[in-house]
C-alpha cells in the first residue's frame, strides 16, 4: 500500500492516473431527450477528470438537416477560417453554415472559433458519399494549419474542449439540444496533451468513441490505419479507435461481435482451447487484423446511428457498469452516476472483459445477452498466456 496517497501523475494532483469518466445513455425507442441527465451523470464523476478535457456526442440533434453531414470545425487562429471555408465550398454543397452557439463560461479559457456546416460532398468520382467525406476530413486535418474537423456525421454532433465536462456543456449550450443517444467524457490525460482537439469524443462520420485507459498499441494501430487513408493528427491515442471502428464495420462489413474480437482479442492461450471452428475464426482475425488489437487497459463506449456499444479490454483493467430501465440503456464508469439519474434502475450488471454490451434501436436493453456472454467467456479475466 506504500505510495497510495501519492499517485504518480504529471499534474501533481491527488487523483488516480487510471481515471477518466465515461457515460452513455440511449433510448432504444428513438425518443429524444435533453442532455441534462447525461451532464448530471458525468458531473457526478467530476473527480475522475482534471479539467483538461470534456466532451459530449448527441445523436438525433439535427432533425432539420437529417440527410446532410454536419461538419463541426474548430479554428484555432482567425486566419485559418478563410482557407478552410474556401476548400469546403469547393468540395461540398453547403446548405447552411453558422457559428456553433456558445456562451462565456468560467473554466473555459481562450476557446477556438467553432463553426458548423450542413453539407453534401461534390465530385464523388468513384467514391461513396461516406468515403468522400472521410477523405475530405483527412485532407483538412492533415493539410490545413490551425483548423480541424472534429465531427462529420449526419443528424449528430460532437461538442468538446478543454475544461471539465460540465463547463463544456455550459459553454456549448447543450441544454438547447435533444437527442435519443448521448455519450460523454471527463478527461484525465496522463501522457498526451490537454488541448481542444485531444478531448473526447473522437469522431469520423457518425461513429464516436469515448475512452478511459491507455493504448500502448497506438503506434502500430496508427500505421495500419494509414494504409486505408486514415491519418491521426489529434495527438491522443483514442483517435485510432474511432477510425478502426469505421474501417472494420462500415468499410469491411464486420459485425459488432467481430469488431470486439479484433479490438479486444482473446489471449492466444484461450484461442488454443476453443473448438476448431471458433479457433480458426479467431486465428484468422488475429492474422489479418492483429495490428488493430487495442493493447493496454481500456474501456470504450462506441456510438453511431441507432446503436451504443460498451467494450472493455479482455481482462477488464478499466471499469464499466451497465444499467437498464424500460427502453433506456446506461453505460458508465461508476454505478453511482446511473443511479443518480435513474434511481429506480431495473437492472445493473458488469460485462465480461472483451464482450460487448450492445444497445440497438428497437430492442429493449437488459442483462440477458451479457449473462450468456459471461457464461461462454467464463475465466477470461483469469486467463494468462501469450498476448
Amino acid at each position: 500500500m506504500k505510495g497510495l496517497l501519492n499517485p504518480d501523475n504529471r499534474y501533481g494532483d491527488d487523483k488516480s492516473s487510471a481515471a477518466c469518466s465515461i457515460f452513455g445513455m440511449m433510448d432504444t425507442t428513438g425518443r429524444r431527450f435533453s442532455s441534462e441527465p447525461v451532464v448530471r451523470a458525468i458531473t457526478n464523476m467530476h473527480d475522475r477528470s482534471n479539467g483538461l478535457g470534456g466532451g459530449f456526442a448527441g445523436y438525433g440533434i439535427y432533425p432539420e438537416y437529417p440527410n446532410h453531414y454536419a461538419l463541426h470545425v474548430m479554428y484555432m487562429k482567425p486566419n485559418a477560417k478563410q482557407q478552410v471555408e474556401t476548400y469546403l465550398r469547393d468540395e461540398f454543397a453547403i446548405e447552411h453554415a453558422e457559428p456553433i452557439p456558445t456562451r462565456p463560461t468560467s473554466g473555459v479559457v481562450n476557446p477556438p472559433d467553432a463553426w458548423r456546416y450542413f453539407a453534401l460532398p461534390k465530385q464523388l468520382d468513384s467514391l461513396s458519399n461516406d468515403d468522400a467525406v472521410v477523405r475530405r476530413v483527412m485532407h483538412v486535418n492533415t493539410s490545413m494549419a490551425d483548423a480541424f474537423i472534429f465531427s462529420s456525421g449526419k443528424n449528430m454532433g460532437v461538442f468538446k474542449g478543454v475544461g471539465f465536462p460540465e463547463a463544456i456543456a455550459q459553454f456549448f449550450r447543450l441544454e438547447d439540444y435533444e437527442g435519443y443517444l448521448w455519450t460523454s467524457h471527463g478527461r484525465f490525460p496522463t501522457n498526451t496533451p490537454g488541448w481542444w482537439g485531444g478531448a473526447h469524443p473522437f469522431n469520423i462520420l457518425d461513429w464516436t468513441v469515448v475512452h478511459n485507459g491507455e493504448l500502448s498499441s497506438y503506434g502500430i494501430n496508427r500505421r495500419h490505419l494509414e494504409m486505408f487513408g486514415y491519418y491521426c493528427t489529434l495527438q491522443t491515442d483514442t483517435e485510432v479507435a474511432a477510425y478502426a471502428v469505421d474501417l472494420l464495420v462500415r468499410r469491411h462489413g464486420h459485425s459488432i461481435d467481430t469488431l470486439a474480437k479484433v479490438l479486444a482479442a482473446p489471449l492466444w492461450s484461450e484461442i488454443d482451447r476453443m473448438p476448431p471452428k471458433e479457433r480458426a475464426l479467431h486465428q484468422t482475425l488475429r492474422q489479418v487484423y492483429g495490428s488493430l488489437l487495442l493493447n493496454g487497459p481500456f474501456t470504450i463506449i462506441i456510438a453511431h446511428a441507432g446503436q451504443m456499444i460498451g467494450l472493455t479490454d479482455r481482462i477488464r483493467l478499466r471499469p464499466l457498469v451497465a444499467g437498464a430501465h424500460g427502453n433506456v440503456l446506461y453505460l458508465s464508469s461508476e454505478e453511482s452516476a446511473i443511479r443518480l439519474v435513474c434511481p429506480d434502475v431495473e437492472h445493473t450488471w458488469t460485462p465480461v472483459g472483451g464482450e460487448p454490451i450492445v444497445g440497438t434501436m428497437g430492442v429493449a436493453p437488459g442483462p440477458a445477452k451479457s449473462a450468456a456472454s459471461a457464461h461462454a467467456a467464463a475465466g477470461r479475466s483469469r486467463a494468462r498466456g501469450r498476448g
